[in-house]
């Protein structure tokens, strides 16, 4: 049977010294006089275990040498007082218990049931759907519904507009009034580089490629619907990359999901950091393989899994894994944090395991020129095994792709499910990755592409230097356009997002189940194409509902910085 690419040789004994007890970190960045112990592995010794990642007040503040350390002085995990933590788990027991006694008011025909039932022939059936989740929906997430899944009908662009829906029964169904929000700040959209838009100069060629290919291919790329298109996206995105070669798919979650499953399976070891993206998980889960999670970019974590694996082996039997596989992300979505590569790098070199990089929200987002968490350290991409990235994004547009050596690509094109099964890429959409790619690497013969890097480069610097000034907690790296506004309070979370809707600024809030119970947040994705008065318009409302909800809980203070320049809309020498 062929085996995959990826193949670990067999893990013998190590030789280690046990580390002493390790005390727990506050989240608080603080001043520290604290120095990081070097050990004989030149990987640094720290006294505690975090969450976050940081195990030690020293590498809180990014004290030690290398590109990593000053990366990561700039990543920020403030914890809130302990007042703020209390009363969000007072506010969430509060609910509860009104939850159950409306359920009782329900069960007891006082109040109007407006769950999906069973059928009646079925009523002795074990319920289908009806779970302790949907106790949590039906009482909880009904009372907030109307900030989600809100009916867009423009281009999601830097501004949109929105179709006015009101509830006449407390959000369980909703009505059209028939007016419409127009130019509705977008702070919700991945649309970092502002590539989805509709300008019909720049979308010429999608055009003219949808004239001549269609609008969809009606067959997998095995059979006949590998189109020349598809080989110039492919052949471009290993280019940009700066690898051998690279596949894309049609869907940006089936490209985890459906090609990890090829990669390991029973007998293999998955190492994954806990707060990976749903498709990670799934497509470890489905693989068969063991998975083991480590604490949120936490090395010492992760080595201390690594290091069990390779001197212990399977469970029971004790056989080596056949694989270990690290999975990580660039820029995690919830929290806007940059993954520590040069350390995992490190790692999974020292222990002999391959790594798995999705690069769904850094691709085109981060580094000089838009390639990514690899160019922002400074890092050989040979050094990572399998890149994943999305074009839904960056790109303002669909799929996914896996790219590194051409063993690795020649060996999914005929294992991955995805890329046996699934349609191919949409010639129009194929299109529009090109476009947008040849316009990053300046091949469009304008300097359009690398203008838009740098300005989302500096709006990001600027929305996240101005809300800390203004008091608010925000998780994550100073570099990710990805900025999470801690909100906490569930109440605070529906009243945020109907306060800034009422200002004409569309946010995204996120609670539980996607977040830890007590840290709901609004995420705010910043995007090259909002100007810096759009920015400056968001922040002074953003200022306001903080001070009227009393959401600034940040008990740091921070000075002006005079260095980030008043206008960002420049222009760059041809």
């Amino acid at each position: 049977m062929r085996k995959s690419p990826l193949e670990v040789g067999t893990h013998t004994g190590c030789t280690w010294q046990s580390r002493g007890g390790d005390a727990p970190s506050s989240r608080v960045m603080e001043t520290s006089d604290f120095q990081p112990q070097i050990n004989h592995n030149g990987l640094k010794r720290t006294t505690g275990l975090h969450r976050n990642g940081f195990h030690s007040k020293a590498e809180m503040n990014g004290l030690g040498n290398g590109v990593a350390c000053r990366q990561h002085r700039q990543e920020s995990f403030e914890q809130a007082p302990m007042y703020v933590a209390i009363m969000t788990y007072v506010g969430y027991g509060i609910v509860t218990l009104f939850g159950y006694f409306r359920d009782f008011l329900r069960a007891v025909g006082l109040e109007k049931c407006h769950l999906a039932q069973e059928r009646q022939e079925q009523k002795d059936f074990i319920p289908l759907y009806q779970d302790f989740e949907n106790f949590y929906t039906r009482n909880l997430y009904m009372r907030v519904r109307d900030n989600w899944n809100r009916p867009i009908c423009s281009l999601p662009g830097p501004v949109f507009d929105l179709m006015e829906r009101v509830s006449d029964d407390y959000n369980w169904t909703f009505r059209f009034t028939g007016k419409t929000l127009h130019n509705v700040i977008n702070m919700g959209s991945y649309n970092y580089l502002g590539f989805a838009e509709n300008n019909e100069d720049f979308l010429k060629t999608v055009a003219d490629k949808t004239v001549q290919y269609g609008a969809g291919v009606c067959s997998t790329r095995q059979e006949i619907g590998n189109l020349s298109i598809h080989q110039e996206l492919e052949q471009l995105v290993a280019n940009f990359l700066g690898v051998e070669s690279s596949m894309t798919f049609g869907m940006g979650f089936a490209t985890n999901s459906m090609n990890i499953p090829a990669l390991v399976g029973k007998g293999c070891l998955i190492l994954s950091d806990e707060l990976n993206h749903t498709s990670l998980i799934l497509g470890a889960r489905l693989s068969g393989a063991t998975i083991r999670v480590f604490k949120h970019n936490n090395m010492h974590s992760l080595e201390k899994m690594l290091k069990e694996a390779v001197c212990s082996g399977q469970p029971r039997t004790h056989r080596p894994w056949k694989k270990i596989l690290i999975m990580v992300e660039g820029i995690y979505s919830m929290e806007g944090s940059v993954v520590r590569l040069p350390e995992i790098v490190a790692l999974k070199k020292k222990y002999k395991a391959y790594l798995y990089l999705d690069e769904a929200h850094s691709i085109g987002a981060v580094g000089p020129s838009g390639r990514g968490v690899t160019e922002l350290f400074n890092m050989n991409p040979a050094d990572v095994d399998v890149m994943m990235g999305t074009f839904t994004k960056s790109f303002g547009a669909a799929g996914g792709y896996i790219a590194g050596k051409k063993e690795l690509v020649d060996y999914l094109r005929s294992h991955s499910h995805s890329a046996v099964y699934a349609s191919a890429m949409s010639p129009p959409v194929t299109e529009q990755i090109i476009r947008a790619m040849k316009c990053i690497l300046g091949k469009d013969g304008s300097t359009e592409g690398i203008r838009r890097v740098r300005q989302l480069a500096e709006n990001t610097r600027y929305f996240r230097a101005r809300l800390k000034e203004m008091g608010f907690i925000i998780y994550g790296n100073d570099d990710s356009p990805v900025v999470p506004v801690l909100l906490y309070m569930p109440g605070k979370v529906a009243a945020f997002a109907r306060e800034m809707l009422q200002r004409k600024i569309g946010v995204v809030v996120v609670g539980f189940p996607a977040t830890p119970l007590a840290e709901a947040r609004a995420r705010f994705c910043v995007s090259a194409a909002h100007t810096r008065d759009m920015l400056n318009q968001v922040l002074h409302h953003m200022n306001e509902v903080g001070d009227m909800l009393c959401l600034k809980f940040s008990r740091r203070k921070y000075a002006p910085q005079p260095d980030l320049c008043d206008d960002t809309d420049f222009e760059l020498d041809s």
